[in-house]
């Protein structure tokens, strides 16, 4: 089992930046690591993803430019910078985990997942 805890989130203003941290526990290697995000009466979206490396990114084309995913291994923790923010990325952002071969675009793809963290950009 692996336990995932997001924190970072909250106000900010347009055009500001947060940066989220993902603390993992228990069986804590995760060959993909990523970022969601659920906005109000919306579905969840893949945000970012990383390996376990950290030679492989990704990101959604909403985000791509602002937002950095990073990890340390060493601290068990993977890391979303994220800058320029706007109102439409207000959302819960949650971090997710998987073992599985490549990276995954989708909620199916990722067994373990946080409790998720508000980030909300105002205007």
């Amino acid at each position: 089992q692996v336990q995932l805890v997001e924190s970072g989130g909250g106000l900010v203003q347009a055009g500001g930046s947060l940066r989220l941290s993902c603390a993992a526990s228990g069986r804590t290697f995760s060959s993909y690591m990523g970022w969601f995000r659920q906005a109000l009466g919306k579905e969840r979206e893949f945000v970012a993803a990383i390996n376990w490396s950290s030679d492989n990114t990704y990101y959604a084309d909403s985000v791509k430019g602002r937002f950095t995913i990073s990890r340390d291994n060493a601290k068990n923790t993977v890391y979303l910078q994220m800058n320029t923010l706007k109102p439409e990325d207000t959302a819960v952002y949650y971090c997710a985990a998987r073992n599985g071969v490549g990276y995954g675009r989708t909620s199916y793809d990722y067994k373990y997942w946080g409790q998720g963290t508000q980030v909300t950009v105002s205007s």
